[in-house]
């Protein structure tokens, strides 16, 4: 029997869509995201009517069919164009297109419908569904605490964990980022089985190069801690990075550090196994349901309450990414993380050339090649200003196009196909902040800067060790929020972006 395509770019067929419907992503946003239709060249254009009127014979609401808007720029452009302008004379602003708030819907006041119905009571609910909620969730239920509800105020994969890289990296600058780094890449290696998705683990290296002498100096700082932690980084010379990107200008560095172990994965299919695995495990997920305060009573919290009512609970977990300052604040918690815009894109195909994640240090830039032959990359901007904000600006692909361009020549003819932003989660020292905070029972899992997503398997697993009464990890007297009290703080300072 021939199968219907209903988007020809991705591949994605009518079956394709019935099935996420059938898991419960009925909205177009959270389909776009379980089938990848509308992210191909034509950015929905011949597809996002086909689904909807899929979506609408199945039982989708008005709500829930309200159209996404296909992402910037509206023509595909030229990277070599692109950094012909001038980006100082492109201020920072808040973006095209104007998002709506996350969960918010375009048909009046209706929403679309929440995951799953919300219990009275939990032994723990879990703020916020993205990579660390969920992955918290599953390691929670697998060991057998599975009264476990996380809430997330729009549809999964909405934030940040739905608007990353996928790069996972060892190379960092302590012992404990390390181990935990490694961890992760360990535990992504076995994800086909354990959660039953490919999450596209490649593992092609990181490539971190050093444009002056200083960098090259931290570069080799870092080496050397890397080999007492036993990873495979090596430094290289300008002629020896061309044998592991042969399209660089080697003019650009004067050094490189290089991890054949560390690679990039897939993030959507990487926390819908999360999401997955732990509602069968017995944890209930609950989309489009807003988190608006909390009940307590005396030094611990009793209810949290939602836009849908209220839920008893014995613990609680801030796991909101960059809306956990918000969070925290509803408790009474003041925290010093700030959420600030990070920009990506994603060109046309290249002919293969580069296995390994590129990074420069000092100007943020990094990109990675597909298994197709795009580019995928970003470049934080120092003038962003902090706030939640995911819209896309020119500012930023100028920005990055004559970055680019002048690494890798050779990019200067193919076009952005699109783009979009996500918001990074960022504290004083760039670590995290975990462990228990203003309330005995209110656990704090946040502040991971751009760097949540690969750390999610090995924190979450130990977070949850933990909770359980096993082993308590260093990390979490460590990343206490009551070190910002102390007036030195060890900043993590290899932060992409």
């Amino acid at each position: 029997m021939a199968k219907r395509i209903l988007c020809a770019c991705e591949d994605v067929t009518l079956d394709d869509v019935r099935h996420a419907f059938e898991q419960g992503h009925r909205d177009l946003e959270s389909v776009k995201r379980y089938t990848g239709f509308g992210t191909g060249p034509c950015q929905g254009a011949s597809c996002v009517g086909l689904v909807a009127r899929a979506l609408a014979r199945l039982g989708a609401t008005p709500a829930e069919l309200a159209p996404f808007t296909a992402r910037p720029p509206a023509a595909e452009l030229p990277l070599g164009a692109l950094a012909a302008l001038d980006p100082d004379a492109l201020p920072v602003v808040p973006g095209v297109p104007p998002e709506r708030e996350v969960g918010a819907s375009a048909a009046g006041d209706e929403a679309p419908r929440p995951s799953a119905s919300l219990p009275p009571q939990a032994r723990v609910v879990i703020v916020g569904g993205g990579i660390m909620g969920l992955g918290l969730a599953y390691q929670l239920a697998r060991r057998g605490l599975g009264d476990v509800v996380v809430l997330d105020r729009g549809y999964l994969n909405a934030g940040a964990s739905g608007r990353n890289g996928g790069g996972v990296r060892a190379q960092w600058t302590t012992p404990t980022m390390i181990r935990l780094a490694r961890r992760s890449i360990e535990r992504m290696r076995d994800f086909a089985t354990e959660l039953g998705v490919n999450v596209w683990l490649r593992q092609g290296g990181y490539l971190f190069l050093a444009p002056d002498v200083e960098q090259a100096a931290r570069l080799e700082r870092n080496q050397k801690v890397h080999e007492r932690e036993g990873l495979r980084t090596r430094l290289l010379s300008p002629r020896e990075v061309l044998e592991v990107a042969p399209e660089l200008d080697p003019s650009r560095f004067v050094a490189a550090a290089y991890n054949p172990d560390d690679g990039t994965v897939f993030p959507w299919p990487f926390l819908y196994g999360y999401a997955a695995r732990a509602q069968e495990l017995g944890a209930r997920v609950c989309t489009f349901t807003r988190v608006v305060g909390f009940e307590s009573a005396g030094r611990r919290l009793t209810a949290v309450v939602t836009d849908r009512g209220s839920i008893a609970c014995e613990t609680v977990v801030n796991a909101a990414g960059a809306w956990s300052k918000e969070v925290a604040s509803l408790a009474g918690v003041r925290t010093p993380n700030r959420p600030t815009r990070h920009e990506i894109c994603v060109t046309g195909p290249l002919k293969p050339w580069l296995d390994p994640l590129v990074s420069v240090l000092g100007n943020g830039l990094y990109f990675s090649q597909s298994q197709r032959g795009e580019l995928v990359g970003g470049m934080g901007d120092p003038d962003e200003p902090e706030g939640i904000e995911q819209g896309s600006t020119l500012r930023f692909l100028v920005r990055y196009a004559r970055a680019l361009t002048g690494l890798a020549p050779i990019t200067a003819a193919i076009p952005v196909i699109r783009q979009w932003a996500g918001c990074y989660d960022v504290t004083p020292d760039n670590n995290p902040i975990l462990g228990a905070a203003g309330f005995d029972n209110f656990l704090q899992l946040h502040g991971f800067v751009g760097h949540g997503f690969m750390m999610a398997p090995a924190v979450t697993e130990a977070m949850a060790e933990w909770m359980t009464g096993g082993a308590k990890d260093e990390i979490f007297d460590r990343f206490e929020l009551s070190r910002f009290d102390q007036p030195d703080l060890v900043r993590e300072d290899f932060i992409i972006g």
